[in-house]
């Protein structure tokens, strides 16, 4: 059963993170048309807005799909697209602030699952093993 759900950790952090890897890389591909209009939703510059964004989408997508840092790597993330769905798409239809929910919670099961054992982390870090003092 343990090992079942590992290969359906791994095959899950590979979609939701490969989907969001492409998601970023179409932007990164319109970097120079996105710099000047990209929202600035929460004051920080709109080219700033979009450099964090690509770091998110790309460089924290790069650490899931390889099972690095995922939990970590999985909150700006969350962070963005909570930003996307509550600040930037806050007055919109469902519709367009669907995609970024679903992404939110993907990522948050991801968040708390961690990424299982096949991944880095579990290579690197193992499951630590806590003795309660009594």
């Amino acid at each position: 059963m343990k090992r079942s759900i590992d290969f359906a950790l791994l095959l899950y952090r590979l979609l939701i993170a490969s989907l969001m890897l492409y998601h970023g890389l179409t932007k990164l591909l319109n970097y120079e048309h996105l710099k000047n209009a990209f929202p600035d939703p929460i004051g920080i510059g709109g080219n700033i807005s979009l450099i964090l964004t690509l770091f998110a989408e790309i460089g924290c997508s790069i650490l899931i799909i390889a099972g690095l840092l995922t939990r970590l790597a999985a909150i700006p993330i969350i962070f963005g697209m909570t930003v996307t769905v509550f600040m930037v798409h806050a007055g919109d239809p469902f519709a367009a602030k669907e995609l970024a929910l679903l992404n939110m919670g993907l990522f948050t099961v991801l968040l708390i699952s961690g990424a299982g054992s096949f991944s880095v982390d579990h290579y690197l870090f193992g499951k630590k093993k806590f003795v309660s003092r009594k």
